[in-house]
């Protein structure tokens, strides 16, 4: 099999305009049901990613036909399940694999609609699922909704390693000495952190030792039981509860964004952790890397999250959830007027690293708090819908894009370790504060229906729309000194 990868991909060396068509191939043998039990496509799409990135294919359409490709591998895959129905598991090789196809219809049978796009990333499963939605007959709207969805999130996965380590080695970069032992060391902090707020998570839910505790102690007192008592919500069949999660992660994130506040603007002791990050950051700075760093912190930009907190706030009205719509609506607000309230408070300058940096000062940053906002929320109220043992994954996905969004901002320079700190932090505290008001009035379930899949569809399609018009001027206004 290795030496089929490797005939294949120096063929395609040989023959560059075939590249696109082997990417868009490839992706729709590996989604597609039968093919994709036996292609190694994993293998062959990283291999022909590598070539991409080598100058062979741009990255847009590199992403562009594996996108297509995985929609096209799982559309058939359905259209098969649905045409043929359970006649489709006597079919080769899936006579080879009967297991495979039973434990594909209990994972959909138990996920749903949300099984295509998890499958999508979940080894052997993943091309039988939407194989099994045919058989089962899950709508064919419904279906295309998450696999649209899914292909876009699988395209980049799959797409960018490989393209950026055969883009780094045309282009001989050469990492600074330290950065292994940094990334090291900050994923050992990120887990740690990830760690300990699912750990204080579970302590604290209802029922648990600690929230006893603290229900026990707060009855002593009369403003305090008084306080407890208004802030307690119940859903149907279930007892009336105190959001203790919501008021610890308020109290530790202003705690912790004070301190913070105070140091950087009475002192000088994070100075030297400002410079070592710019500089560390700065050194990493590639022509080859900077396209997907602007792409980041483009989808941190104020002027798409003000549109995409708008759709969210009309949906949730539309579908008559009026107490979320209000708390969403007003969070949004909270942050546009703390993020420039606390900028122009604090006064703190920005690097001069970037040909025209934004016009506000630096501390807290808003591209962090914003995306810490607009995604912790989403997090948060998906995530209160399931049970509170599986809301961590919920909680894992929220962070990864709160991260890129603010390592971009250090990594163009337009910002100070220090800012993204306060910016994350400020986030956590709106999130925070917002569900603990929230929890009075959260007597309905939150569920989705097709508008819900029609404003994410509207949603993803203006963030394309928007990163296309915003694309030029802001790799020109990044551009390094």
């Amino acid at each position: 099999m290795n030496d089929l990868i490797t005939t294949f991909s120096h063929w395609l060396e040989l023959n560059p305009h075939w590249l696109a068509f082997g990417i868009f191939a490839t992706a729709f043998l590996e989604s597609l049901a039968i093919a994709g039990i036996l292609v190694p496509g994993v293998a062959m799409l990283f291999a022909m990613a590598g070539l991409a990135g080598n100058g062979a294919l741009p990255l847009s359409h590199a992403l562009g036909w594996a996108f297509l490709g995985a929609i096209a591998g799982d559309g058939l895959s359905f259209w098969l399940g649905t045409h043929f129905q359970r006649k489709v598991y006597a079919l080769w090789p899936l006579t080879r694999y009967p297991g495979l196809v039973q434990h594909g219809e209990n994972f959909f049978q138990v996920h749903g609609g949300k099984s295509i796009v998890i499958g999508r990333f979940i080894g052997p499963v993943r091309p039988v699922i939407p194989l099994v939605a045919g058989v089962l007959r899950m709508s064919p709207t419904r279906f295309l909704t998450f696999n649209v969805l899914s292909a876009a999130g699988w395209a980049p996965m799959y797409i960018l390693p490989g393209y950026l380590i055969g883009a780094s080695l045309k282009a001989d970069i050469v990492l600074p000495d330290h950065f292994i032992p940094v990334l090291f060391s900050a994923m050992l902090i990120l887990a740690g952190l990830y760690w300990l707020m699912i750990h204080t998570h579970s302590r604290l839910q209802y029922d648990s030792r600690s929230y006893l505790w603290f229900k026990t102690q707060l009855a002593q007192y009369r403003q305090s039981h008084k306080f407890w008592q208004s802030m307690l919500g119940q859903r149907p069949g279930q007892p009336l509860t105190f959001p203790l999660n919501s008021l610890a992660m308020l109290a530790a994130s202003c705690s912790l964004f004070v301190i913070i506040a105070l140091l950087v603007s009475h002192t000088n002791f994070f100075s030297d952790a400002n410079q070592f990050f710019q500089s560390f950051f700065q050194t990493l700075r590639h022509p080859i890397l900077d396209p997907l760093m602007v792409g980041i912190t483009l989808l941190g930009d104020p002027t798409l999250l003000y549109i995409t907190f708008s759709l969210g706030v009309a949906l949730l009205v539309f579908r008559g959830y009026y107490a979320a719509a209000l708390h969403v609506a007003l969070a949004g607000l909270l942050t546009v007027a703390l993020s420039y309230g606390l900028k122009a408070y604090f006064a703190i300058p920005r690097p001069e690293l970037v040909l025209n940096p934004p016009a506000t000062f630096a501390f807290p940053s808003g591209h962090s708090s914003g995306a810490t906002v607009y995604i912790g929320l989403l997090a948060a109220f998906i995530g209160n819908e399931f049970e509170p043992g599986k809301r961590r994954m919920f909680y894992l996905c929220a962070a990864i894009p709160v991260l890129l969004i603010a390592l971009s901002r250090l990594y163009l320079g337009v910002h100070w370790f220090t800012d993204i700190l306060g910016g994350i932090l400020l986030g956590l505290g709106i999130v925070a504060v917002t569900r603990l008001s929230y929890n009075r009035y959260d007597h309905t379930p939150l569920s989705a229906d097709v508008f819900t899949w029609c404003a994410l569809f509207v949603g993803l399609l203006a963030t394309g729309i928007y990163l296309q018009l915003a694309w030029n001027d802001a790799m020109q206004r990044y551009a390094p000194l």
